[in-house]
C-alpha cells in the first residue's frame, strides 16, 4: 500500500457494492420481511453488527473483543459495512442488522420513515470532524458565498444538518443554494473534476480531502468563535425488537465501547494504525481524522435527545422529512436485571 493514496477506486467500488447489496435485498423483498428477519437474529445467537469503514466500530471489529465476551454465551458476530448512516439505518429498518453507529441525522429520517429504531449510546461531541470544504484554488471564502452554488451531500446524512446551520447563521436561505445529493465515493469525484463548487462531508473523507487534495475548509460543526454550531454526535442504535430482547448483550456492546474508547483516547497512533490496516487510507490522513474524533461511549442522555429533537423540528420546517416526529420516542431504556435476565434465558 503507498504511504500517500488514498485508494479512491478500491474504495469506490466497495461504497458502490454496498449500495447495489442494499438496492438487490430491497428489490427482492427484505423489507417486506423485518419482523422474519429480526425474530431470527432475536432467537438465534447471532449478533448482526453494521459498520461503516471508520471510527470505533471498526476498531472493535478489528481487536475481536466483543467476539471474547460473546462466545461464553455461544453468540457469534456478523459484520457487514455500509457506505454510510442512511444506508445502514435502512439494514436495520428491514432487519439486515440488529446493532449499528451513524451521526446525527440518519435516525431522525429514519425515525420519521417508522423505523423501529433504539437509541442506544452515543460518543461526545466532535464538531470540527466534518466540515464544508472547497477547491484549494477556490474564490469562495466564506459560506455567504455558497448563493447560487453547487454543493455536494450525503442526503440524510450528518453533514446534511451541519449544512442547514451554517447557511443559516450566514443568513442563506436553503432554495438559494443547489444541493447535489451523492454518496461519498461519487461526491469526491465530483469535487475533483469541479462538478460542484463545494463538498459537505465527515471524517476520514475529510482528511483524506485536505491531505490529498489540498481541500480548504469553508466551515466546520464550530462558529467563527469556535462554539459549536453542531454537536457532530455519533449514536449507537439497535432494532427495538433486538434490544428488548436482549439488553444482555447491548449491555455488552457497550461495555465493550467504553474499553475501546479509554484505549483509543490513550493511544490515538495505534489506534489510526489499526485504522490503516482496516480501510487502506494513508496513516496521514487516518492521524488527522482520528485527532479529531471523540471517544466515551455512553448511554443516551435527555439532553442529547433534546438535541436530536431541535435537528427533526429543523428538517420538519425545511420539508425534508414528511411528518413531525417525538425523537425521545426511540428513547431505549435497560429493563431492570432481573427481567433483562429472564429475557436473555429465553
Amino acid at each position: 500500500m503507498s504511504s500517500s493514496v488514498f485508494r479512491p477506486i478500491s474504495l469506490r467500488r466497495r461504497l458502490l457494492l454496498g449500495a447495489l447489496v442494499i438496492a438487490t435485498g430491497l428489490a427482492y423483498g427484505l423489507a417486506a420481511a423485518p419482523a422474519h428477519a429480526q425474530s431470527q437474529s432475536v432467537n438465534g445467537k447471532q449478533l448482526r453488527i453494521g459498520y461503516q469503514k471508520y471510527g470505533t466500530l471498526t476498531l472493535l471489529k478489528a481487536r475481536g473483543t466483543l467476539e471474547k465476551r460473546l462466545a461464553g454465551q455461544g453468540i457469534t458476530v456478523k459484520w457487514t459495512e455500509f457506505p454510510a448512516g442512511p444506508q445502514l439505518l435502512e439494514g436495520l429498518n428491514v432487519g439486515a442488522i440488529d446493532f449499528g453507529t451513524v451521526g446525527e441525522a440518519p435516525p431522525i429520517f429514519a425515525q420519521a420513515a417508522g423505523a423501529q429504531l433504539a437509541y442506544i449510546g452515543n460518543e461526545p461531541p466532535a464538531p470540527t470532524a466534518e466540515a464544508i470544504v472547497v477547491p484549494k484554488g477556490s474564490a469562495l471564502k466564506s459560506v455567504t458565498d455558497l448563493k447560487g452554488k453547487r454543493v455536494a451531500l450525503n442526503k440524510g446524512s450528518n453533514v446534511h444538518y451541519l449544512l442547514v446551520r451554517q447557511l443559516e447563521k450566514a443568513g442563506v436561505a436553503w432554495n438559494e443554494i443547489q444541493p447535489v445529493y451523492l454518496p461519498p465515493a461519487d461526491a469526491r469525484a465530483a469535487f475533483e473534476r469541479g462538478a460542484v463548487d463545494a463538498w459537505v462531508i465527515w471524517d476520514p473523507f475529510l482528511a483524506a480531502a485536505e491531505k490529498q487534495l489540498g481541500a480548504r475548509v469553508l466551515a466546520d460543526g464550530r462558529s467563527a468563535d469556535g462554539k459549536a454550531v453542531v454537536s457532530n454526535h455519533q449514536f449507537y442504535l439497535a432494532s427495538r425488537p433486538y434490544a428488548n430482547a436482549r439488553p444482555d448483550v447491548v449491555a455488552v456492546i457497550l461495555d465493550e465501547l467504553f474499553q475501546l474508547g479509554q484505549w483509543a483516547e490513550k493511544h490515538p497512533k495505534d489506534a489510526a494504525q489499526v485504522l490503516v490496516k482496516e480501510t487502506g487510507l494513508d496513516a496521514g490522513v487516518l492521524d488527522l481524522a482520528v485527532s479529531r474524533f471523540s471517544y466515551g461511549a455512553k448511554a443516551v442522555t435527555p439532553e442529547v435527545l433534546a438535541e436530536q429533537q431541535r435537528i427533526a423540528d429543523a428538517f420538519v420546517a425545511l420539508k425534508l422529512i414528511p411528518k413531525p416526529i417525538k425523537v425521545a420516542d426511540a428513547a431505549w431504556t435497560a429493563p431492570a436485571p432481573a427481567a433483562a435476565a429472564q429475557q436473555a434465558q429465553r
